[in-house]
């Protein structure tokens, strides 16, 4: 596919910090909407486009207020996640040893709060669980979190914070979203 201002190819794109996904049908509206925040890239999955942004707070903030004065036009999207830290992996012990770093990082945020960790998975389909790594991390930050002597409560019922992890292929990224990003932006939906 060839490149034009906006737009980018999944292949030059590898330092993509946020993850959208769109309604069905509406794909290519969402893409042209999306092109006048930043650069804008189809991924190798269904409903899923890949953004670079310069601000990632001043994107959501914009498209927030944008839902509010003209959600039509932004209907075409579905979830929007930001992307505050990322890695690339080959293999599954490869995901785990680098998510567990990149947890233990953000853990001290967690710490005497409610949470829960949702893994977003495209790619590696049999050979990583999503359902099994959320456990395994959710039990890496409790287990940091009684360490400091401020432990956490793993809920799904209106927790404080959401540990949303989006896996594209090889790449991952991993972002922490409070209770109040998520009343504020209709597009922070972690399920």
């Amino acid at each position: 596919m060839p490149s034009s201002v906006g737009v980018c190819t999944f292949h030059r794109m590898k330092d993509w910090n946020v993850v959208v996904t769109t309604q069905e049908r509406h794909f290519s509206e969402a893409k042209r909407l999306l092109r006048e925040y930043g650069e804008v890239a189809r991924s190798d999955f269904f409903n899923v486009l890949l953004m670079r942004v310069e601000d990632v707070d001043a994107f959501m903030d914009a498209l927030a207020r944008r839902s509010k004065e003209d959600p039509i036009s932004v209907a075409c999207l579905g979830r929007v996640t930001p992307v505050k830290s990322s890695f690339l992996f080959q293999s599954k012990d490869e995901f785990e040893r680098k998510a567990k770093e990149a947890i233990e990082e953000i853990a001290p945020e967690l710490e005497g709060k409610s949470f829960y960790v949702r893994m977003h998975r495209r790619g590696f389909k049999g050979r990583i669980s999503s359902l099994d790594e959320e456990q395994r991390l959710d039990e890496i930050v409790m287990a940091r979190s009684s360490e400091a002597g401020k432990p956490g409560k793993i809920t799904f019922e209106d927790p404080d914070a959401v540990v949303e992890i989006e896996t594209i292929g090889t790449q991952a990224g991993m972002a922490v979203l409070s209770r109040d990003q998520m009343s504020a932006n209709p597009f922070l939906h972690p399920d």
